[in-house]
């Protein structure tokens, strides 16, 4: 398996100098719960640098905290799930999972029996305020979305990413697992995975899976790169959070496999940049703060 060559990064979209706002993007994520709130607003942070407009919408919680801090974060738009629909059009690519509840095993699996005997798909949005479990609440609000809107470009990570069915997966996604999200959803036992299961899979559902690790091994269905580097700091909470939001602000303007090796590859190299000057003492937050510096090195802007 080739290990990516960062001159592949020269392919990236660059902003026209005529360009006008909306032309270099726009990204809706849809994330977050009642429990986790800063997974999202991570993605959001580091999408919002690259793209020109981020929508975001989450449980009434983390939008409240997004609109309070709207002196920072002033392109974008905080969206209401029920007024999801018309910015899921809009959008150039759609990042859903980052901080999304996941269902508890025994609720989980109370709610798949259950759903064998009746109908489990919601009819509409609105039908989302009368389920209290936020886990259930991902299941079948990833289901709706993926089912109604095959065609967008999706990433789809964490919490939707550990609620969905397999056959679900729509064409040309980006999926950003960690190893125990990818055996639960392809039901694999390999605890070493390697390429040719990452590749076996990327070709069976026809996506592009950045399965994230010491090295990062990406899969599209006809190639496979390897992304080396990055530290122990890296393991914190947060980080996976923001190669989400960076493969999909890179995904509304590029094909997924170079979306989401260059998003691995320079999130890596942030790391090892805040290593050299911190150790292994830093977290997403600083992450976020590094990666326009070390895209800036990297892109030769």
């Amino acid at each position: 398996m080739q290990v990516f060559n960062p001159d592949e990064l020269k392919r990236l979209y660059r902003p026209p100098n005529n360009s006008h706002k909306g032309q270099n993007g726009k990204l809706l994520i849809i994330g977050g719960s009642s429990l986790f709130h800063a997974a999202s607003l991570w993605a959001l942070e580091i999408a919002s640098k690259i793209v020109d407009m981020v929508y975001y919408s989450s449980v009434p919680e983390n939008n409240q905290i997004i609109l309070e801090a709207k002196k920072t974060f002033r392109n974008g738009i905080v969206v209401r799930r029920e007024n999801l629909q018309e910015y899921v059009e809009e959008a150039d690519c759609i990042l859903i999972g980052p901080g999304m509840a996941r269902q508890t095993q025994k609720s989980s699996a109370s709610w798949r029996i259950k759903g064998q005997n009746q109908n489990s798909k919601l009819k509409n949005l609105y039908e989302l305020k009368h389920i209290k479990d936020e886990g259930l609440q991902t299941y079948l609000f990833t289901q709706y979305l993926l089912s109604h809107y095959p065609n967008k470009k999706w990433v789809i990570d964490a919490g939707a990413l550990q609620e969905m069915e397999v056959s679900w997966v729509p064409d040309n996604a980006i999926l950003t697992p960690h190893a125990g999200e990818f055996e639960k959803l392809f039901l694999t036992q390999n605890h070493s995975l390697k390429f040719k299961t990452v590749l076996e899979k990327a070709k069976k559902y026809n996506c592009t899976i950045l399965l994230k690790g010491d090295s990062d091994i990406v899969c599209s269905p006809s190639k496979c790169c390897l992304v080396k580097g990055g530290n122990a700091g890296m393991t914190k909470g947060g980080t996976g959070d923001v190669l989400a939001g960076l493969t999909a602000a890179f995904y509304c303007k590029n094909e997924p496999f170079l979306s989401a090796c260059a998003a691995s590859y320079l999130n890596k190299k942030a790391g090892e940049s805040l290593f050299e000057k911190q150790g292994f003492y830093f977290n997403a937050s600083d992450l976020i703060n590094e990666l326009p510096k070390v895209m800036k090195k990297y892109l030769r802007y």
